[in-house]
């Protein structure tokens, strides 16, 4: 299962270079992680200084 950003996301960008697969784009007002490629590894969690993302 693929990791998801919630709401408290502030849109800082500290996410995108950590995951090793490119699955974080921006979209609108925050980030969002693609399902479909996300690998589940869980570099992008201790980035977020936020912790808005979730497995």
């Amino acid at each position: 299962m693929a990791h998801t950003i919630t709401d408290e996301c502030i849109n800082c960008g500290a996410c995108d270079p950590t995951c090793p697969v490119e699955a974080i784009s921006e979209q609108g007002d925050k980030r969002v992680i693609d399902a479909a490629v996300c690998t589940d590894c869980g570099a992008c969690v201790d980035s977020c200084p936020v912790d808005a993302i979730q497995a």
